[in-house]
């Protein structure tokens, strides 16, 4: 390739990409204002009016490379191949708009707007009779594809991921976990404001433990006045609250509380004695980073405003 052929290619790519550049963005924005404010009669007036614009002015973006690519060697024969360059670019802008729904990341408004020349100083490299820029543009189409399609949607997964778990850590001091009671496992977790829950559901479904950790209620562990009938309550020494249910069938649902650090942690079942629940309580730690993946990969917490 001569210096001065090669320079004609450039010129040519450039003036395309600027071209398209300018272009697309605005008949776009003139399509949505039109949809938006005037109906589909006006919308499509736009879009009857736009489109040929557009193709003529791809058109003369091709006239300084009429000695070096055939297909702009004549009027007739630079409209087709203006034609071809819109419709192959645009195909190009449509798929970078559905990864951008897709929230793959293209950066700002100024790098989307110039982004949106690529397609077309893409499709224009390939009529270029030229090995090396026809494999320039088998590259780039190659690393579009490659990023639209698998680097960018992981890295906007990766991105969601870290925003999710930002967000269940918005209060660390109250995220902690007992270890699984033994038989069971994390049925339900739910994150609010100012409490985090846990609840251990057995295998077989014949019982549950409750944990629960909140924001302290009282300066320190004191049981309700007045107590309800067939409940029992007491604190001891330490500021352990328990608290007992009876029922009718003979069942009990025990309640253990206690401080911890600046919060206060809860544990209930039916099914467990109490020295089963103080153990558990005294498993109490802080959720880790391995606990919070399995929860969230098992689709167990959600997030309570």
């Amino acid at each position: 390739m001569t210096s001065g052929r090669g320079t004609l290619i450039a010129l040519h790519l450039f003036l395309v990409w600027a071209t398209m550049a300018a272009v697309v963005p605005t008949l776009s924005f003139g399509l949505v204002l039109t949809a938006w404010g005037g109906g589909s009669g006006a919308t499509a007036l736009i879009f009857a009016l736009g489109v040929p614009l557009t193709v003529v002015l791809l058109a003369m973006a091709g006239i300084p490379a009429r000695t070096v690519v055939p297909l702009c060697g004549s009027v007739p024969r630079r409209l087709g191949w203006a034609v071809l360059v819109f419709v192959l670019g645009t195909l190009g802008v449509l798929a970078g708009l559905d990864a951008y729904s897709g929230d793959v990341d293209l950066g700002g408004a100024s790098t989307r707007i110039a982004l949106t020349g690529v397609p077309y100083a893409v499709a224009a490299a390939f009529f270029v009779p030229n090995q090396w820029v026809r494999l320039g543009a088998v590259t780039a189409l190659a690393a579009a594809v490659a990023y639209g399609g698998f680097i960018g949607p992981t890295q906007s997964r990766e991105r969601q991921h870290a925003a999710e778990v930002a967000r269940y850590r918005e209060h660390p001091e109250l995220l902690y976990v007992i270890d699984t009671p033994p038989g069971m496992r994390a049925a339900r977790a739910e994150v609010g404001p100012a409490s985090f829950s846990v609840e251990y559901h057995s295998v077989r479904q014949d019982g549950y433990v409750s944990l629960t950790v909140r924001s302290p209620l009282t300066p320190k562990p004191q049981c309700p006045k007045p107590v309800e009938k067939h409940v029992t309550c007491t604190v001891d020494r330490h500021g352990e609250m328990r608290t007992v249910r009876d029922f009718p069938a003979g069942n009990r649902l025990i309640t253990l509380t206690r401080r911890h650090h600046n919060a206060e942690a809860e544990v209930t079942s039916q099914m467990l004695d109490e020295p089963a629940l103080r153990h558990l309580l005294n498993t109490l730690h802080p959720l880790s980073d391995t606990e919070l993946e399995k929860l969230m990969r098992e689709k167990v917490i959600d997030h309570r405003l």
